[in-house]
């Protein structure tokens, strides 16, 4: 990380992890809390992704955990989310990104720290497309 933001250091571009820790700073090997990522100077991270939540079994609760620490952190969160096509299919597509978004909101504090991006699960690598009234 060091040497990309040494990189892009004079650039418009901002680094981002991928990924932060649900704790703060102690013995969890192979995390990264945000707090490590500050003193990377890593600005930006991502939470919520569907990979992590579908993979790692990240719960909503786990959401809300990172983004509590990264807002004490002062790194800026891109949130993720979006249902899977099952729950496109069964019409839960505002009740999943509402529970996913509400998770959230009482952890917040500063709203100018995070985008929210829509990612239709069900769109990634099967073909469909999500449409300009769906997204």
């Amino acid at each position: 990380l060091s040497l990309v933001k040494k990189i892009t250091n004079k650039s418009p571009f901002k680094v981002a992890a991928q990924n932060v820790s649900s704790s703060a700073e102690g013995a969890f090997t192979g995390e990264v809390s945000a707090g490590q990522l500050k003193d990377f100077g890593v600005q930006w991270t991502l939470i919520g992704h569907s990979e992590r939540r579908t993979k790692y079994g990240e719960t909503d609760a786990i959401t809300a955990d990172k983004m509590e620490k990264c807002q004490a952190a002062g790194i800026s969160v891109i949130f993720c989310i979006g249902e899977q096509l099952e729950e496109r299919e069964g019409g839960k597509t505002d009740e999943v990104n509402k529970r996913q978004l509400d998770a959230i909101v009482d952890k917040v504090k500063d709203w100018k720290k995070v985008v929210i991006a829509y990612e239709p699960v069900w769109a990634i690598g099967t073909g469909k497309v999500a449409s300009p009234e769906q997204a």
